[in-house]
């Protein structure tokens, strides 16, 4: 199993308080120009990654992103409590934004500080929190591109499920259509912490953080690995749930997804038409 490891800028051969309540939909930019939504582009120290879903604690907005997408170390280190990473307050860009992130939350540093020892923890939680700067913050829509949703956060489902993702590597080289995917679920492992699925094609470096959703619309989890098995070109996915429920439990209890202001539609080809 393989980090699908962030892209670098120079090769890409290189894998007062608020109530807290969730913004309601008009505050968000419209979906048809809101220029930060889930799957644009970050780069954490000029990595590439694709970022998921937006999340809200009060009134801060985040843009969540794969925690080993600020790791230090290579490919192959996927144990989030023993992996090395940037520090909380790295500057992250973001596509769409004219001003950067902040790194605010990291499972990976979470975990070591609390000093967690279960092995399927440390294995699959995978989701990071960039905290969007107030002057971008209007720029945000929370709908996924041609897709719409998510509806909520839900479950995996059955093994055989349709799951849809967008995933936006620039090893794709710009070209939007390719971004939208439709597959399946195989597989579920790590007491459930996470799920296996193939896609007609795969998630490849620079996808790491694409958003996953069930049948319903429901965000279900975060592109995480690369799998060699059960089946190559298959893709590992944190399950969301579980990685938001461990964030709640350490730091940020009000944390929840935004749910998208566009209706739900599973059609992948009109996804791509619309990309």
């Amino acid at each position: 199993m393989n980090r699908i490891k962030r892209v670098t800028v120079v090769s890409l051969a290189t894998v007062a308080l608020s109530v807290l309540l969730p913004a309601a939909a008009s505050a968000w930019a419209p979906a048809g120009t809101a220029p930060i939504h889930p799957g644009v582009q970050t780069f954490t120290a000029g990595a590439q990654c694709t970022s998921n879903f937006v999340f809200q604690e009060g009134s801060t907005v985040y843009l969540g992103q794969a925690a080993h997408c600020s790791g230090t170390g290579g490919q192959t280190e996927t144990n989030g409590c023993t992996s090395a990473s940037l520090p909380l307050g790295t500057p992250v860009e973001v596509t769409g934004s004219s001003k950067p992130g902040t790194l605010s939350y990291n499972s990976w540093l979470t975990m070591q500080a609390a000093g967690e020892k279960d092995p399927d923890t440390c294995a699959y939680n995978d989701l990071a929190l960039i905290q969007i700067d107030p002057i971008n913050a209007a720029k945000v829509n929370p709908s996924v591109p041609g897709f719409g949703g998510p509806t909520g956060v839900g479950s995996a489902g059955e093994l055989g499920s349709t799951v849809y993702s967008y995933g936006n590597s620039e090893l794709r080289l710009g070209v939007s259509k390719l971004s939208p995917k439709q597959g399946i679920l195989i597989e579920n492992e790590g007491g459930g912490w996470s799920h296996i699925v193939a896609t007609a094609t795969p998630g490849v470096p620079g996808d790491s953080g694409s958003g996953f959703m069930n049948e319903a619309g429901q965000a279900i989890g975060i592109l995480s690995t690369l799998q060699i098995a059960p089946l190559a070109g298959t893709n590992g996915v944190g399950d969301l749930g579980r990685e938001l429920a461990y964030a709640r439990a350490h730091g940020f209890p009000e944390l929840q997804l935004v749910p998208g202001t566009q209706p739900f539609k599973p059609d992948l080809v009109g996804a791509i038409l619309g990309a």
